[in-house]
């Protein structure tokens, strides 16, 4: 395969180390496709690299061979300033991410600008059926919506989220355990009553005895709710 000349560059900034540590994050990823270049390397790259004309037509060539490729794109979407852009660069993009980590470094601040509609947007994402968008969408309810903005409803909308995709339950539940971190009282009563299916609720469970923020006394209740598989 002929290489573009983004590919060449990207290729040329290669770590083979840190290449094979990245094929084993990634193990749904052919390991081909990773070409091995550490994230603030990246980042730094596709910060200047969003400045020039091929950005726009980078954009446009979708689906992307490689994941550092994936990345860059990622990269250029949070440097869109305007709200309605930055959705519109997300629905584009979103259908074609096919792994966690670029699904998780995207976090542009733009989203900020319109929270009423990111929220209705964060909805339409989780209900989209499509792995990396459904987890994209339940990442912005924790990251936007947990803090002075929680409401007892985003988190039934998480939890009524069902799949048979790890990688949705590893986000349901990393959702959880941070609720259970800053809105401990108001998210508990999910995992009392049960309102998880059991993997995604012991995984919360683990998470949330994990961290740091939650007190040992709630870690020890928490380690008493724990459900048989």
């Amino acid at each position: 395969m002929t290489k573009t000349a983004l590919q060449k560059k990207l290729f040329s900034m290669q770590d083979t180390v840190y290449r094979r540590f990245q094929q084993k994050l990634l193990p749904t990823l052919p390991g081909e496709t990773i070409i091995g270049i550490r994230t603030p390397a990246l980042r730094s790259f596709a910060k200047e690299f969003a400045k020039t004309p091929d950005a726009k037509k980078f954009v446009k060539n979708l689906p992307h061979v490689y994941y550092e490729e994936n990345n860059i794109h990622a990269f250029i979407i949070e440097t869109i300033a305007d709200f309605n852009d930055v959705v519109a660069a997300l629905d584009e993009f979103l259908p074609y991410v096919d792994n966690w980590a670029t699904c998780d470094l995207m976090s542009p601040k733009a989203l900020e600008k319109n929270i009423p509609a990111l929220y209705e947007k964060a909805q339409e994402w989780m209900a989209s059926g499509k792995t990396y968008t459904v987890r994209f969408g339940i990442g912005i309810l924790m990251r936007f919506f947990l803090d002075e903005r929680f409401t007892l409803s985003s988190a039934a909308l998480v939890s009524k989220i069902r799949s048979d995709e790890y990688y949705i339950n590893m986000m349901v539940a990393w959702y959880f355990a941070t609720a259970l971190a800053k809105q401990y009282d108001a998210v508990l009563p999910f995992i009392e009553k049960k309102k998880l299916d059991v993997w995604t609720h012991n995984k919360t469970i683990q998470k949330a005895i994990e961290s740091y923020r939650v007190s040992d006394e709630r870690k020890k209740y928490l380690r008493s709710l724990k459900l048989k598989p």
